[in-house]
């Protein structure tokens, strides 16, 4: 199974341009470097970032930064601006409809599955990118001392 971290760089990525004091690196190789990824997967997450209105930043220039305030940005508005496929969890839809359970799992995990999405986008809309800093830079802090 093949794992997306979309939104784990997504979050990173603007929690980066938030925390970077001004004179540091944060065109998409510096970024890419924190990440330890390819450039251009940094450029094309900033291109959905800026086009979902969480992200700003000038063409030739590498300065980019926050389109709002990171306690205005929820980690739902990241996830729904990068992930193409908004479902967390997805049922198979082979089965053996001449089985009693067959015939009838799909219909029972859809229902089920609604309810963890529904859970988790509830929880994702009041975590925010402010969140992720505040905890970042207490770890910092933690690991300093």
């Amino acid at each position: 199974m093949k794992y997306s971290y979309k939104l784990s760089d997504a979050i990173h990525i603007l929690a980066y341009v938030d925390i970077m004091p001004e004179g540091e690196d944060v065109s998409s190789n510096g970024i890419a470097l924190s990440i330890e990824s390819n450039a251009s997967v940094v450029r094309q997450l900033m291109a959905n970032l800026k086009k979902a209105g969480l992200l700003e930043s000038t063409v030739g220039t590498a300065k980019p930064k926050l389109a709002r305030p990171a306690n205005k940005i929820t980690l739902l508005d990241v996830f729904q601006a990068v992930e193409i496929n908004h479902e967390l969890l997805h049922v198979d839809p082979r089965t053996n409809m001449d089985c009693p359970v067959g015939a009838n799992i799909q219909q029972t995990l859809n229902g089920a599955y609604e309810r963890v999405q529904k859970a988790a986008e509830d929880e994702m809309s009041k975590l925010t990118i402010q969140d992720m800093v505040n905890n970042i830079n207490e770890l910092v802090n933690e690991n300093a001392g």
